[in-house]
C-alpha cells in the first residue's frame, strides 16, 4: 500500500473518473498511517491541488503503542512463531492449590466469614463458642435466674407476714382490705379486682416505692408526678382541671337551686386555683390554668338568673403581690391568711364589717403535710406551718353541732386541736368534712347564713361566725336531703355557694342541691 504526504502525489496516479468522484463528493477521508507511523489527513476538495504546509507537531513524532494484532499483521514471522509456541503447550494445566496459613490455637474456634451468609456465620460462631463460654462461666450462668427467684420468694414472704394497715396517713385515705371470698365474687371478677387493689395498698414499704417512682419520674425530666407539679420553693401544685369538666353543669344546678329559694338572696364565691395565683412557682413547662375563662363564663351564666359572682381574682393577686402566702405549699387549700382575704371580699359584698385582724390571736403549728404532698409522693418536701386565728373575746359563746345522718354531737370550740398530732392538720378547722355543721355564736349579730360548701369553707367559716349568729355548712358529698328546706326552716337571710374552683369544676354531687 502506498502512502502519500502530498496531495498532488495522491491525485496524480488516479484516473480522471476517480478525480471526478473526488470533486463531486468533496469529503475528507480518514487519516491513514504511513510507514513511519505518522498520520496525514487528506482533504479532497475541488479547488485544492496541493496540501498546505503544516507545522511539525512534536507529539506526532512519537511512535504509537501497537497492539498485538497489529504487530502480528505487520510481522508475519512473529505470527508463525507464536502459533508454534501455543501448539507446543499442553492441552490442560494442573490446578495449583493455594497454601493455607496456619491459624493460632486460641482463635481456631472462630470461623472465617469470607463470603458466607452472615446469619450462618453468627450461628456457627455461637455454636463453636458455647463450650468455651460454659467452661469459663460454669454455674454462674444461672446466677441471674437464681437471684430473681430468691427475690420473688422473699418478697412473697414479706408480703404475707407484713402487718396490714387500715389507713394511710401520708395518702389520707383508707386502704383496701382482703376481699370477701365467695363463688359469686370470684366468678363476677369482683374478687380479682379488689385483690389487685389490696395487693397494691398493702405492698411492703409502699410509701418508699411511691416516693421512688415520683423522684425517678422527676429525674427523667418530668415536671411532676401523679397530677401534681413540682414547683419552686417547695410548692406542690395540682395540674389544671381537664377542659371536659362539670363546670357549666354545676352552674346550671346553682341556677335551678335559685328557683327553689324564692326571695332569699344567693351568691357564688369560687376560690382561684393555686397555679393561677402562684404562677411564679410553677415549673417552666406546664399547662394553662383556665380560671379566667371559667369565672367569666360563670359570671355571665349566673347573671341570667340574677345570681352575683363574688370575684376573688383581684384581691388575691394584690395580696400575693404584697408577699402574703395565700396557699399551702403541700396542700391545695388556701391558708388562713388566704381565707381571711376571701372573707373580707365576702363582707364587702354582704355590706358587713369584717373582724379586724388585730383582734385575732394567731397560733402557728409546724409539720403540716397536705393533700398534694400525699398525692405526689415527693416525701422529701419540707412541711408547711398551719395557723389558727381565734378570737379570744368569744370565750364560751361558741357552739358547734356536727350532724351525720340522725346523730348529732355538740362541741364548744371551732377548732379541734387533736388533729394537730396528725400529718394532715387541716381538720383542725371544724373537724374536717361532715354532712351538716352548724356554728352558733351568741355574741354575734342576729342572722343566719347557709353555706353550700366544700372544704375551703372550713377555715373561712370561723371568721363568718363573727357576723352571723348561726352559720350552717352543708356538704353535698354527704348530705342528700333538701337544702332549700333548711333555708326555709331556718329563715336564712343569705345563701352562699363556696367552693374552690377546681372542686367546683369536678364535683358530681352539687346537682343534688336543687
Amino acid at each position: 500500500m502506498k502512502h502519500y504526504t502530498d496531495i498532488s502525489k495522491y491525485n496524480s496516479h488516479k484516473t480522471e473518473s476517480e478525480k471526478d468522484k473526488t470533486r463531486v463528493f468533496g469529503k475528507p477521508s480518514l487519516p491513514e498511517e504511513n510507514q513511519e507511523g505518522e498520520h496525514t489527513r487528506v482533504f479532497r476538495r475541488q479547488d485544492v491541488t496541493q496540501a498546505a504546509p503544516q507545522k511539525a507537531n512534536p507529539a506526532s513524532k512519537r511512535r504509537p503503542k501497537l497492539s498485538l494484532r497489529k504487530k502480528l499483521r505487520l510481522n508475519p514471522q512473529l505470527k508463525i512463531k507464536l502459533k508454534k509456541t501455543l501448539e507446543s503447550l499442553p492441552k490442560s494445566l494442573p490446578k495449583i492449590k493455594p497454601q493455607e496459613k496456619p491459624v493460632p490455637e486460641q482463635t481456631r474456634h472462630i470461623p472465617r466469614a469470607g463470603k458466607r451468609n452472615p446469619m450462618e456465620t453468627s450461628a456457627t460462631l455461637y455454636k463453636e463458642s458455647e463450650p468455651y463460654v460454659n467452661d469459663q462461666c460454669g454455674k454462674l450462668r444461672f446466677l441471674p435466674a437464681a437471684v430473681f427467684v430468691v427475690f420473688i420468694a422473699a418478697l412473697s414472704v414479706w408480703f404475707i407476714f407484713n402487718p396490714k394497715g387500715e389507713y394511710s396517713a401520708s395518702e389520707k385515705r383508707y386502704l383496701q382490705q382482703f376481699p370477701e371470698t365467695s363463688f359469686e365474687t370470684v366468678t363476677s371478677g369482683k374478687f380479682g379486682s379488689e385483690f389487685e387493689t389490696y395487693f397494691a395498698d398493702q405492698f411492703p414499704a409502699r410509701n418508699m416505692w411511691v416516693g421512688f417512682n415520683s423522684y425517678y419520674a422527676l429525674g427523667l425530666g418530668n415536671n411532676g408526678a401523679n397530677g401534681v407539679y413540682h414547683g419552686s420553693d417547695g410548692y406542690l401544685i395540682n395540674v389544671p382541671v381537664p377542659q371536659d369538666n362539670n363546670f357549666l353543669k354545676n352552674i346550671g344546678a346553682v341556677r335551678d337551686f335559685k328557683e327553689n329559694l324564692g326571695d332569699t338572696p344567693l351568691a357564688v364565691m369560687l376560690a382561684p386555683s393555686t397555679g393561677y395565683i402562684c404562677r411564679d412557682k410553677l415549673p417552666l413547662i406546664h399547662d394553662a390554668y383556665r380560671d379566667d375563662l371559667m369565672l367569666n363564663l360563670g359570671t355571665k351564666e349566673l347573671g341570667k338568673s340574677g345570681i352575683p359572682m363574688i370575684d376573688l381574682r383581684k384581691p388575691f393577686k394584690e395580696a400575693y403581690a404584697g408577699g402574703r402566702q395565700l396557699y399551702y405549699r403541700t396542700d391545695h387549700h388556701w391558708t388562713t391568711a388566704g381565707a381571711y382575704v376571701g372573707y373580707t371580699a365576702l363582707c364587702k359584698y354582704l355590706d358587713k364589717a369584717p373582724i379586724d385582724r388585730d383582734k385575732l390571736n394567731a397560733e402557728i403549728y409546724p409539720n403540716f403535710y397536705g393533700t398534694t404532698y400525699s398525692t405526689a409522693g415527693f416525701w422529701l418536701s419540707k412541711p408547711d406551718d398551719i395557723e389558727v386565728w381565734s378570737n379570744p373575746g368569744n370565750g364560751g359563746n361558741i357552739k358547734v353541732t356536727i350532724t351525720e345522718g340522725t346523730e348529732s354531737k355538740e362541741y364548744g370550740s371551732l377548732y379541734f386541736y387533736n388533729h394537730l398530732d396528725e400529718d394532715d392538720k387541716y381538720p383542725v378547722f371544724l373537724d374536717g368534712n361532715h354532712a351538716l355543721t352548724t356554728i352558733e355564736n351568741s355574741s354575734a349579730d342576729r342572722g343566719t347564713i347557709v353555706v353550700v360548701k366544700d372544704s375551703f369553707s372550713h377555715s373561712l367559716a370561723p371568721f363568718l361566725s363573727e357576723n352571723y349568729r348561726k352559720v350552717i355548712l352543708v356538704d353535698m358529698r354527704y348530705y342528700k336531703q333538701s337544702v332549700s328546706q333548711i333555708v326555709k326552716d331556718e329563715e336564712a337571710e343569705q345563701v352562699l355557694v363556696l367552693y374552690g374552683i377546681d372542686n367546683f369544676s369536678t364535683d358530681t354531687d352539687l346537682v343534688w342541691v336543687s
